[in-house]
């Protein structure tokens, strides 16, 4: 039986805390034991993506009263295309309270653009206004740039100036760029670690990084951060909770994006970001969540996280939030070389079959109309690749892609939460990339916290079967805490996946190269998480040839 088949519906005498209006303008959204009327409020004016009633009339903060630093979280840019790059940043002079410690007023900043760090060669400059009903995040999409340049930049308020981030622009969509440099990163719970692998990132020579998930993770955190043991601050107990709410989720945010390591990484590099589960619930499936809970209860947490998320990275207005739908899947260009289309597993997915354990393929798992992408996610992902004109085809998205036999029997066991508890949808997505001819085709993933590199065949069962892609799996930037080169299953694993060229259990980072030759993938580790400042080194690289895919030791 599937999770979802245990849900039970509200029955007709139920009663609701929920605003009125809220369920209707949120059609059907509700958490009832947790909603307030005020919160009531805030969820309407975001369900419907308009400020409160009287907010464009809100009398605006002198910035000047600002009196301690609001670029507390940073700055971040994201999403390039050859002429445009969206800035981001939040202000939040005390980061850790609700509302970042500013009134319930606007605040006027000023962003600049420069081709130089000092800035004596501005580009473009605006004004821009961080509104109370978005936290006083902005979102600026900066166009009218010059194509495959490197850009600085900065914001302004009051006397403050935030640190300068650098960002660049991708290539003109028809020009055979030469190469691209990307890192891949994801699942970096704060409460397992510190985030060394984002600090070394930030000193990494990559033009782009891929956050593939698990940004941040709703669990809670204790009065000294977990496993790293604080013993020179105090985190408040607003942390010591699990995220439920908005401001659960805005403040879980800030605790993350206040860490130094993670803004760093943010300021040296624009990224392209996508989420998985724990950046609303752990495992959760559509509107199916681990606790079972009415999917209409479901549904506002759902609403709430992916508010918050987008109100803390650099996304677009396409991706603004209604209610609790976000389309996060889009493609970003890189000239001719390179088509990245970044995909979202977690929002139209069917629930994960057999109750979520692993458990050998069966009827369940295998029906044809089983999705882990939705259908019109499969479908424009497809036609994408029948127009493509690039020499490489990326897609970045959350879980494994490859099948993963977890043990040695036969049948073996699967992830169900992965592709191989979907493999109808995976079928029938190398079926288009095989009608499309896409020849160079490359999965980028996250969520095991461990690396991998794996030749996607086209038959798993079958190695002596063509080669038609590569996977490249990131281990976590901390979750699982130091973890360690070779896992109790690492043999299990490797004799039960022939197609499985590496895998490797610490913490870091993966580093790859698209040139018009070949692709190269550099799986960078570190020693420890639990204490900070590890250094980190090269465990393994490997090389994929253009035309003719398969990993091969570089």
């Amino acid at each position: 039986m599937t999770r979802a088949g245990r849900h039970r519906a509200l029955p007709p005498h139920a009663t609701s805390r929920h605003h009125p209006e809220l369920r209707a303008a949120a059609q059907h959204l509700g958490r009832r034991r947790f909603l307030t009327v005020t919160a009531a409020a805030a969820a309407l004016a975001f369900s419907t993506n308009l400020p409160t009633p009287g907010a464009a009339r809100a009398a605006a903060l002198d910035a000047a009263r600002i009196t301690d630093d609001p670029f507390t979280l940073g700055v971040a840019s994201g999403d390039p295309t050859p002429s445009s790059v969206l800035l981001w940043t939040r202000l939040a002079p005390s980061p850790y309270e609700p509302g970042g410690g500013l009134a319930e007023q606007s605040v006027l900043v000023q962003w600049e653009v420069a081709s130089d760090e000092r800035f004596a060669l501005p580009v473009r400059t605006g004004l821009a206004t961080a509104f109370p009903e978005y936290n006083h995040c902005l979102h600026v999409d900066v166009d009218g740039l010059a194509a495959d340049r490197e850009y600085f930049y900065r914001f302004r308020t009051g006397t403050w100036i935030s640190e300068t981030g650098r960002t660049r622009t991708a290539p003109d969509t028809a020009a055979a760029a030469a190469k691209l440099t990307f890192a891949a990163v994801s699942c970096q719970a704060y409460h397992d670690g510190y985030f060394t692998a984002h600090r070394h990132l930030a000193e990494d020579d990559v033009d782009l990084v891929f956050h593939l998930g698990d940004y941040l993770y709703e669990y809670a955190v204790n009065s000294e951060g977990g496993a790293r043991k604080y013993t020179d601050r105090t985190l408040p107990d607003v942390f010591n909770r699990e995220a439920k709410t908005l401001e659960d989720y805005r403040l879980r945010y800030a605790l993350y994006k206040s860490d130094p390591d993670l803004r760093a990484s943010h300021a040296a590099h624009p990224y392209i970001v996508t989420w998985d589960d724990h950046e609303t619930e752990n495992n959760y499936a559509g509107a199916v969540d681990e606790k079972n809970d009415p999917p209409e209860e479901f549904l506002l947490r759902r609403a709430a996280a992916y508010r918050a998320y987008w109100e803390n990275q650099p996304l677009r207005a396409a991706q603004l939030p209604s209610g609790p739908d976000a389309q996060l899947y889009r493609r970003v260009q890189w000239g001719s070389l390179a088509q990245f289309d970044v995909l979202d597993t977690r929002q139209y997915r069917s629930d994960q079959a057999y109750g979520d354990v692993q458990h050998v393929p069966g009827p369940e798992s295998d029906a044809p109309e089983r999705t882990i992408t939705g259908a019109a996610q499969e479908e424009w992902l497809i036609d994408g690749w029948r127009t493509s004109n690039a020499l490489w085809n990326v897609m970045p998205q959350q879980v494994c892609f490859s099948q993963r036999k977890l043990d040695l029997n036969d049948p073996a066991k699967v992830s169900m939460d992965a592709w191989d508890g979907y493999r109808a949808s995976r079928d029938r997505v190398l079926a288009g990339a095989r009608s499309a001819g896409i020849k160079n085709l490359m999965v980028l993933t996250g969520d095991v916290h461990v690396g991998y590199a794996f030749d996607i065949k086209d038959s798993f069962d079958d190695p002596g079967s063509k080669t038609v892609g590569t996977e490249i799996v990131a281990t976590s930037v901390a979750s699982g805490r130091d973890g360690v080169e070779r896992p109790d299953n690492w043999e299990t694993y490797t004799k039960a996946n022939p197609h499985l060229k590496f895998y490797d259990g610490r913490r870091g980072y993966v580093r790859v190269g698209l040139g018009r030759a070949s692709a190269r993938a550099d799986f960078r580790t570190v020693s420890a998480v639990t204490t900070p400042g590890a250094a980190i080194t090269t465990a393994a690289s490997f090389v994929t040839e253009a035309g003719d895919p398969g990993l091969k030791p570089a």
